[in-house]
């Protein structure tokens, strides 16, 4: 039997979250010149250059030996001495970060946060604004994933008091008190999530979701050295792959397949995974809002199903129509 785009446009079954996890190479598919006014996206190789801070790194008279900003940044964070040049540094990433904006058409960020629905979860590493600002220009029209921030955004404020999360600059909407700007984990082997409230709660959150997920689509993180403690909270939350045999691993990335499976092997079960090189390859851009409803059909029913990609290319308001006839469709379930 075959299962058409049409009959899972129509199905609404699958209730669990399908849980995405971005990473760097995520804002770097998406903007590989630049944001909307050529602001580029520093990668930890040419950080340094990128934001134009030789000066600033060149004031702490030490002689690095890499060029990496995770082991420039690692050298000064361990020197007390040096508190005043980290605070600067700091703030100059924040700002360079905080000043990112996404271009007037449609990105991927928009095809990603338009095709999981209010159930599904998108969790990032990523400093910059682009996913917030994603969801605030699609959020007026359709129910969009939530979102968890695990190493901070320059787009997010908090709230100690109610724990209300929202965008900077704006005010809670318990106690009416200023949002405060969340902290920004920077690349140090011992990150120690649990130090901070507002990143400790969204690990947890996090943590949760992975128990009950029925797929993990990583796009764009690499898991890196210094993320050694990102990673145990991430396996300790998904168990171990023999109780995990029927959940799908999806991995976007251009790195090599073999690369790929051994730095995520503690994760796969067996067969169940797949290596897409781009965001318009995987399980989410050719299954929108119905991933869930895909995954039951094959790998539950073990039936055939027809792709239903998005339209890469449309406008905003071609990309809108078509995406409504599939909230409809969820709209008449509620």
């Amino acid at each position: 039997m075959e299962v058409s785009a049409e009959e899972e446009i129509k199905q609404i079954e699958m209730r669990n979250p399908h849980v995405a996890i971005l990473g760097a190479g995520a804002s770097y598919a998406a903007f590989p010149k630049g944001d909307k006014n050529g602001r580029k996206l520093p990668l930890m190789n040419n950080f340094v250059e990128t934001l134009g801070i030789e000066e600033l790194i060149s004031r702490t008279g030490l002689a690095f030996s890499s060029t990496n900003f995770e082991d420039i940044y690692s050298e000064i964070h361990v020197r007390p001495e040096l508190g005043d040049i980290r605070e600067e540094l700091e703030n100059t990433v924040y700002d360079y970060f905080q000043k990112m904006e996404l271009p007037d058409e449609p990105t991927i960020y928009d095809h990603l946060v338009l095709s999981l629905r209010n159930k599904d979860f998108i969790a990032t590493f990523n400093w910059d604004p682009f996913l917030v600002q994603a969801i605030r220009r699609n959020g007026a029209r359709f129910n969009l994933p939530r979102t968890l921030f695990l190493h901070g955004n320059v787009e997010v404020g908090y709230c100690p008091d109610d724990h209300m999360m929202g965008n900077n600059g704006t005010r809670c909407h318990q106690c009416g008190e200023q949002l405060i700007r969340t902290k920004l984990l920077y690349p140090v082997g011992e990150k120690n999530y649990h130090l901070d409230e507002f990143i400790s709660r969204q690990w947890a959150t996090l943590a949760d979701l992975l128990k009950h997920t029925y797929m993990v689509s990583i796009f764009g993180y690499g898991a890196p050295t210094s993320d050694a403690s990102a990673i145990a909270l991430l396996k300790k939350a998904w168990g171990s792959v023999g109780s995990r045999n029927m959940e799908e691993f999806e991995v976007i990335d251009v790195r090599d397949e073999d690369d790929l499976r051994a730095t995520w092997a503690p994760f796969i079960h067996s067969h169940h995974y797949r290596v897409e090189n781009s965001f318009y390859n995987s399980w989410i851009a050719n299954h929108p809002r119905r991933t869930g409803e895909a995954y039951i059909n094959q790998f539950l029913n073990a039936q055939f199903i027809e792709n239903n990609p998005l339209p890469m290319s449309a406008s905003f308001e071609e990309l809108w129509a078509w995406y409504d006839r599939l909230q409809e469709v969820e709209d008449a379930h509620t």
